[in-house]
């Protein structure tokens, strides 16, 4: 490997105050770990950019989860140092482009397909709500579920995206959720929701799931918190799944890296991406920052 390589590097002082600077690094500055891997691709979540703002709590210190980026360098490195038991080695029918065009956000998305059909989720089912479609998780879910031969109604706040969501698979395209109501149930909608939101308005996607439905709850764009009744739970059997893409045992993360490459591929993968260089990652981390971005960004280190 070369002598000096650079990173983007977000350090944040006892103050909660964020710098994130461009910074030449060598292997000694690297973290412990015992397999070397010279970075080829790269992506940005919500959770990256927010990890570059004042007072956050993501940053600790300073492959795909186990807190890289996090606690651990690598997500914006020239060359990361892992554990070995981090590696997953690139299935059949993925390239290292298209494994990070799914990056965090695809693999999640995959995950919670994979915990929905466990929960009973199937293509003979109702339809098959997407919150936040135009995200990263959203666009990719929305494309997964549709290979699938799943009926997906895709919910967005933007007003531009109707056209972009059906050409991706969308069987209808809807605003944002009302905030919840005081009615204990609300009609039977959808088998099971997918949703990277989260806030206030989750009560209202249980009220409205089929008896026996799920939501897999993967974010919290829109709140931490939610406030709902027993009744969905105890009279639908209505559940609530919580996606954790960061500690999923070693088994299931291989299995739905297999499916990536497999039945949850969609044909339109390319055209979700927006591939930047390395030296655009400022911009477009203001861009995700702003929700002013559509799809998958890819770092593309050999621009």
């Amino acid at each position: 490997m070369v002598e000096k390589f650079k990173a983007f590097v977000v350090d944040q002082d006892d103050n909660g105050i964020v710098s994130n600077s461009y910074k030449e690094l060598t292997k000694d500055d690297l973290p412990e770990g015992d397999v070397l891997i010279k970075v080829h691709y790269s992506g940005i979540n919500y959770k990256d950019a927010l990890a570059t703002q004042d007072h956050n709590k993501i940053v600790k210190e300073l492959e795909q989860s186990y807190d890289l980026g996090v606690s651990h360098y690598g997500g914006f490195s020239e060359y990361a140092r892992v554990k070995s038991e981090w590696v997953i080695e690139l299935p059949e029918d993925l390239t290292l482009e298209e494994a990070m065009i799914y990056g965090t956000a695809g693999y999640t998305a995959g995950l919670a397909i994979e915990q929905l059909e466990k929960s009973g989720m199937s293509i003979e089912g109702k339809e098959v709500l997407v919150r936040g479609a135009t995200g990263g998780v959203g666009t990719i879910s929305l494309l997964m579920l549709n290979n699938l031969g799943y009926d997906v109604i895709a919910s967005t706040g933007r007003d531009d995206a109707e056209e972009k969501l059906k050409k991706l698979g969308a069987k209808e395209v809807i605003g944002c959720l009302p905030e919840d109501n005081s009615k204990p149930l609300e009609k039977r909608t959808w088998q099971a929701a997918i949703d990277p939101v989260g806030g206030e308005n989750l009560p209202y996607i249980v009220k409205r799931l089929d008896n026996n439905g799920s939501v897999a709850l993967i974010g919290m764009t829109g709140g931490n918190n939610f406030e709902t009744t027993v009744f969905p739970f105890i009279l639908r059997g209505a559940s609530i799944i919580g996606i954790d893409s960061v500690f999923t045992p070693i088994k299931l993360r291989k299995r739905v890296w297999r499916r990536l490459a497999k039945d949850l591929k969609p044909q339109q993968l390319h055209d979700i991406k927006h591939v930047i260089s390395f030296d655009e990652i400022p911009k477009a981390i203001d861009q995700v920052i702003n929700h002013n971005n559509t799809g998958r960004i890819v770092i593309d280190f050999n621009v």
